[in-house]
């Protein structure tokens, strides 16, 4: 049976990373704009596949998902729209093969009520231009969001990593404005964030025509009352200027908390990876954040397997992680992704069994020092942030400063700062008790 030919309810479901979250929030409230109601996966009909071109097999998870939807049983099949950069890449060939309805691309999906309309004359939409910040202009105001929300400043790279796709799925780096960053800050604190998180695939490449830099933005943004917190993901350590390093020390509501991906622990592979920075110069950045914030929570990204990577050298990613003791981590087996640089070397792929070895053994390394950094917050007093239920009744779980998950038991409600005192420390996450509970 066919997909209803206007769509009333929808589903968006996204994929990777925090950016996809935030474009498929955006997508959500654009057609809510429209007088469409949303609803699950299941019985919606128009589900929107917000996709992630830089995990392992983006591309057949998409035509997994879209096969399951065209045969489901609680519904007749849907209108499909598949979005964002594996649209970008591979759309039109996912449109030939499974003749979906709508594809559009992550610089382009402003558009997506209109191409939801094209849609339904049963002709297939597409749009995957790529103009550079005009979707910003055309989505509705955030009207109600979570304690904690996103906020795209930054979009694009020009860094041009081996691997990936990104400078060719989002195009170049590109800034948005000063004021209207200001403002959508502003939106969301009305609309009940705490918490925002600065979002861009390289995020402290942000800067403005005065040069304000993403350091000079945060101290801007740390003046909106009612803000009590700030992060910003993902940053590039070429990017990693001293203004945002002391922002560290100097700006309250700044989480102690960087995500800063280094990918490989040998020059040689970096070099390969096209990523301009080196072991030591990696090393140097940490060394300046950690002086001026001894307490930060240090979170990285990591590629085994490039082309080429011998054991010598993945042993020099883990002495790095030795030396790092992260609090957190992503780790991924390289896959290659078509139309990067690194897929064309052909000479020395490392064999698939080697590459699970490796893998295995960098996770088993940052899950103990991820448990490490977790047991030495035991007994320490934080602010949490509680932003949804948890499984028992009177249970909210929150994030601490470091970003940990803390569950607790408690009477105050979501979107309240509470102070607590941590009691358990697990690998994954942490148990604790309000201050004036543990002292009565």
């Amino acid at each position: 049976m066919n997909a209803p030919k206007s769509p009333k309810t929808f589903h968006v479901k996204s994929y990777g990373c925090q950016m996809n979250v935030y474009d498929g929030e955006r997508m959500a409230e654009l057609l809510g704009a429209q007088g469409m109601t949303a609803s699950d996966a299941a019985t919606a009909d128009l589900v929107v596949l917000n996709t992630c071109h830089i995990r392992e097999r983006a591309t057949e998870k998409v035509y997994s998902e879209i096969g399951r939807l065209k045969h489901r049983e609680e519904a007749p099949a849907p209108m499909i729209a598949v979005a964002g950069c594996v649209a970008q890449a591979e759309g039109e060939e996912i449109a030939r093969r499974t003749k979906i309805d709508v594809v559009v691309g992550p610089q382009a999906y402003h558009n997506l009520p209109e191409l939801v309309s094209q849609a339904a004359s049963g002709t297939l939409a597409l749009d995957t231009d790529m103009p550079a910040i005009a979707k910003f202009g055309a989505l509705p105001k955030r009207r109600k969001v979570s304690p904690s929300a996103f906020l795209t400043v930054q979009e694009g790279c020009d860094k041009f990593c081996t691997y990936c796709v990104v400078p060719y799925t989002r195009g170049a780096e590109i800034s948005r404005p000063f004021a209207t960053i200001v403002d959508e800050a502003k939106a969301l604190v009305d609309a009940g964030a705490k918490e925002i998180t600065l979002l861009g695939q390289n995020v402290n490449a942000w800067d403005d025509e005065n040069g304000t830099g993403l350091h000079g933005l945060i101290v801007a943004l740390d003046k909106i009352d009612g803000l009590k917190r700030i992060r910003y993901t993902t940053s590039h350590p070429n990017d990693m200027r001293e203004g945002l390093i002391r922002a560290h020390a100097e700006v309250e509501s700044l989480m102690p908390y960087l995500h800063l991906p280094v990918q490989a622990g040998s020059d040689r592979i970096l070099k390969a990876m096209n990523r301009s920075h080196t072991r030591d110069s990696y090393l140097r950045i940490l060394e300046r954040v950690r002086a001026v914030r001894p307490d930060i929570a240090l979170s990285g990204d990591f590629i085994v397997g490039f082309p080429g990577e011998t054991d010598a050298e993945f042993e020099d990613t883990l002495s790095l992680i030795d030396e790092v003791r992260y609090a957190a981590s992503f780790s991924f087996k390289y896959s290659p992704r078509p139309g990067t640089p690194a897929a064309e070397m052909t000479d020395g792929f490392v064999p698939a069994a080697v590459m699970d070895e490796r893998l295995k053994r960098l996770q088993a390394a940052i899950a103990r020092d991820q448990a490490a950094f977790n047991a030495a917050t035991l007994g320490k007093t934080c602010e949490v942030l509680l932003e949804r239920p948890g499984k028992l009744p009177g249970q909210l779980i929150g994030k601490s400063p470091w970003l940990q998950s803390v569950h607790l038991m408690t009477d105050a409600k979501i979107g309240d700062l509470v102070e607590v005192e941590i009691v358990r420390a697990d690998p994954n996450s942490l148990a604790g008790v309000e201050t004036a509970k543990a002292a009565a």
